[in-house]
């Protein structure tokens, strides 16, 4: 059978391409190895807040309960009900994605994808029997793994990457997080609410090092309230694993220090998973090289997400699909990269963020003004009893456009859009102190730290 598209992997690159291609009238295939949802759906974005708001609930109850007129004698939670849960919501949305692909009649190939050209693909499947399909256009979205650290590969129980650490059969009493990226907070976050002795250590100065120097310093000092131990600044000199535990020797502005513990996740970033086959050129760090339509060396072969380099996200690597799927099926579309997009952590408080940081900006001249509020001066925060955290925002100083967005707090990870909304639409102060903002609400804060950049805030 011959293809106008076959798409090698299936996570959220792979499985919206196909879907887009197939509602533009193309007769799509996926080539999957393992499931439909990729990373992402199986063992990213979607399981991990499954455990993300478990553990929310939990320490809420534990710690707020009080607050809010409620009491628990023996509140207990079961480790296997908790990891439970979280595969259940993964395998639900899984099957989802095989529905999408029942509905718009896309075939759904399990097995191994290898390129032969750019309009031949075999796939070999779980017995090891190969079978050619023909094909018009070939789109890599194959992704990402976790990278081991050297020379501390993943033995999957004491030396573990995040896939291990969402199904960890018994929870560790004491774990070591090495990376304060998204992953290793919100991972972080997860044990440390179930009980887990955690300690977080960064080579770079502060927790989650790509986001504003203040919404990581102010992370900090959250996690640290929480009983999360993080070690910034501070690198990994030595390790060792004994089948029963790892020992860990860093060093740090105070010196040297010997850690130990039950587990050690290692979250210090992902690396390629490249097709089988002819390969295209790739960068210097093993990602695939693409131009401005997302095409690869090898001619009629395409590649999309993770694959192609950072920024490494669920939502970039769908758009980054869309675009290429409609500029290889639409006439006159010319495909966008990717400009502003939002970066979420989802730990306790949230942190959110889209456009320039302000460290950024100080680094390019560029002259800007910041408004900042807290959550403390919003009702619907203080209501909640969940008023940490605080919305910064950064204009440019001359027109008053809108540069950056930075928010740490509950429900951050929502707020941010109508953030990314203003920056693509080149808002203004003047436009966001115009827009009326529902109360009570927490998106009153952008609204005030709108005001708060031109020096008239209203509740702070």
């Amino acid at each position: 059978m011959s293809y106008d598209l076959i798409v090698i992997g299936g996570g959220p690159a792979g499985y919206v391409g196909a879907i887009r291609g197939a509602q533009l009238g193309k007769k799509v295939a996926v080539v999957e190895a393992d499931r439909a949802g990729g990373t992402c759906l199986n063992w990213g974005c979607i399981p991990t807040k499954a455990l993300l708001k478990n553990a929310e609930l939990y320490q809420t109850l534990t710690k707020k309960g009080k607050e809010f007129g409620l009491s628990f004698d023996n509140l207990e939670y079961d480790w296997s009900s908790v990891i439970g849960r979280s595969r259940k919501v993964s395998d639900r949305l899984a099957g989802g994605i095989e529905f999408l692909f029942k509905k718009n009649k896309i075939d759904y190939i399990k097995g191994y994808g290898s390129i032969i050209d750019g309009n031949k693909v075999a796939v070999t499947d779980a017995n090891g029997e190969s079978t050619v399909y023909e094909t018009a256009n070939v789109m890599i979205a194959t992704g990402c793994k976790s990278r081991e650290l050297p020379p501390f590969p993943f033995n999957g129980t004491t030396v573990i990457s995040s896939k291990e650490a969402m199904v960890l059969p018994e929870q560790p009493k004491e774990m070591i997080v090495i990376g304060a990226g998204a992953i290793g907070v919100e991972f972080a976050y997860v044990y440390n609410a179930f009980g887990t002795k955690v300690t977080i250590v960064e080579m770079l100065p502060q927790v989650l090092p790509v986001e504003d120097d203040e919404i990581g310093k102010e992370l900090q000092k959250s996690l640290t309230k929480q009983g999360i131990r993080c070690l910034t600044d501070t690198k990994v000199v030595s390790t060792s694993e004994d089948g029963n535990g790892v020992t860990i020797e860093v060093e740090g502005p105070k010196g040297a220090e010997t850690l130990t513990a039950d587990v050690c996740l290692v979250a210090i970033g992902v690396q390629p998973v490249l097709p089988g086959g002819e390969q295209p050129a790739l960068t210097d760090r093993g990602f695939i090289q693409i131009g401005d339509r997302y095409e690869t060396s090898i001619p009629n072969v395409y590649a999309v997400g993770d694959i192609s380099g950072p920024p490494w996200l669920a939502h970039t690597a769908s758009y980054e699909a869309i675009q290429c799927v409609e500029g290889l099926f639409v006439d006159g579309h010319a495909p966008r990269k990717v400009g502003n997009f939002p970066g979420c952590t989802y730990c306790h408080p949230q942190v959110a963020s889209v456009g320039k940081t302000e460290r950024a900006l100080k680094e390019e001249g560029v002259e800007y003004k910041v408004g900042k509020f807290p959550f403390a001066a919003i009702g619907k925060a203080q209501a909640a009893g969940d008023a940490e955290g605080f919305v910064k925002l950064i204009y440019g100083k001359e027109h008053g456009e809108l540069l950056g967005a930075h928010i740490i707090g509950d429900n951050a990870t929502e707020l941010i859009a109508e953030m990314g909304l203003a920056l693509e639409l080149e808002c203004t102060t003047e436009e966001i102190h115009s827009t009326i903002h529902a109360h009570p609400t927490l998106a009153e804060a952008l609204h005030e730290a709108t005001l708060d950049a031109d020096g008239h805030a209203i509740h702070f």
